[in-house]
C-alpha cells in the first residue's frame, strides 16, 4: 500500500525544498515506527522517485546532512540486496564530495566476496578503485538513470584505480526498473 502510494507522487511536480520535505516526512515517519520508511519501498519505486528527481532535488536533498547519510546508506543496502552472484570479488572506496566529514568528502566503503556485497562508512580494506563522485550522481547511476563511463568522461567522476572495472561495476547488480508506465 505504501508502495502505491509512493509510486502515485509525481516528484517531477515538488520543487527542490518540498522534495526534501518529502523525503524527510518519510524518514520521520519510519524512525517513529510506522513503518512507513524508505526501506518498506520496494526498489523499483525508490528507482522511480530517484529517476523522477532532477539533479537541483538530489542535490538538495544530499545537502541535508541527515539524509544524506539516510539514503546514501539505503543506496548501500539495496546494492546488498541486488548484488549479481558472479560478481567478482573487489573492494571499492567511494568519496562523495560535499560531505560534513573530514576533508569535505563522505566516505564509504563496498566489499564484493563470493557473490555477497557488504557496504559500510568504515574504509579498513585496500581498494581495487576508489571513485570521488558527487552523491547526486551516484544516486543516478546506482539507480540506472546515468552512465558512469559517460559521467566519467564529463569528468564529474574521478577514479584512483582500476578504471575498466569502475565502469563495469553497475553490471554486476540486478538493477530493477522503474514499473512500466509509471516512469
Amino acid at each position: 500500500m505504501f508502495d502505491a502510494f509512493a509510486r502515485s507522487i509525481d516528484v517531477r511536480k515538488l520543487d527542490e525544498t518540498q522534495f526534501v520535505r518529502l523525503i524527510e516526512t518519510i524518514h520521520m515517519l519510519g524512525t517513529a515506527g510506522t513503518g512507513i520508511e524508505l526501506s518498506a519501498l520496494s526498489t523499483e519505486t525508490f528507482v522511480q522517485i530517484i529517476e523522477q528527481a532532477s539533479i537541483a532535488q538530489l542535490d538538495a536533498l544530499m545537502e541535508h546532512h541527515e539524509l544524506r547519510t539516510v539514503v546514501l546508506t539505503e543506496i548501500f543496502a539495496r546494492m546488498t540486496a541486488h548484488v549479481r552472484a558472479d560478481a567478482p570479488d573487489a573492494v571499492v572506496h567511494w568519496r562523495f564530495t560535499g560531505g560534513y566529514e573530514e576533508g569535505g568528502f563522505s566516505r564509504y566503503q563496498t566489499v564484493i566476496a563470493g557473490g555477497r556485497c557488504t557496504s559500510g562508512m568504515v574504509q579498513d580494506r585496500d581498494p581495487r578503485a576508489t571513485v570521488t563522485i558527487t552523491p547526486s550522481d551516484f544516486l543516478k547511476v546506482t539507480t540506472g538513470n546515468a552512465s558512469a563511463p559517460l559521467l566519467f568522461i564529463r569528468g564529474r567522476v574521478k577514479v584512483k584505480g582500476d578504471i575498466p572495472f569502475v565502469a563495469g561495476l553497475v553490471n554486476h547488480f540486478d538493477l530493477p526498473s522503474a514499473p512500466p508506465g509509471e516512469q
